[in-house]
């Protein structure tokens, strides 16, 4: 029997880069779900199971620290990885601490291919 593909949740509210990393998700065998703000990426987490979050941390309605927040509150322990453009220390902890098990990265350090890998790597996959 083939292992079914691992399904990720991409937030994103600048739409070329969520088309860009959907994209790439997709053509290395992933699942994807999106969601253009946290308010929606909330809503997706709380009705589907994901095998990874990658999250965008400045989105309107609700951002990503915020959605992680209510994520965990509901019990829900889905890894989650920031993204974010924003250096400072202080969104960075906030983010951390909202969620526990996560991991962040600064957008402008990393590909897009190169938060595939990361991703990979996080759930163990060859």
């Amino acid at each position: 029997m083939a292992e079914k593909n691992k399904k990720v949740l991409i937030a994103e509210d600048t739409k070329s880069y969520l088309l860009v990393l959907s994209a790439d998700f997709a053509a290395s065998g992933f699942d994807v779900v999106t969601a253009e703000n946290g308010e929606d990426g909330l809503a997706l987490a709380e009705k589907e199971e994901f095998d990874m979050i990658v999250t965008d941390i400045a989105m309107p309605k609700m951002d990503g620290i915020a959605m992680s927040k209510k994520i965990r509150e509901a019990g829900n322990q889905t890894p989650i990885i920031f993204l974010t453009n924003l250096s400072d220390m202080e969104h960075i902890s906030l983010a951390i601490e909202a969620a526990g098990n996560a991991e962040y990265v600064i957008k402008s350090d990393i590909t897009s291919q190169g938060i595939v890998e990361r991703v990979k790597d996080r759930l163990k996959m060859k």
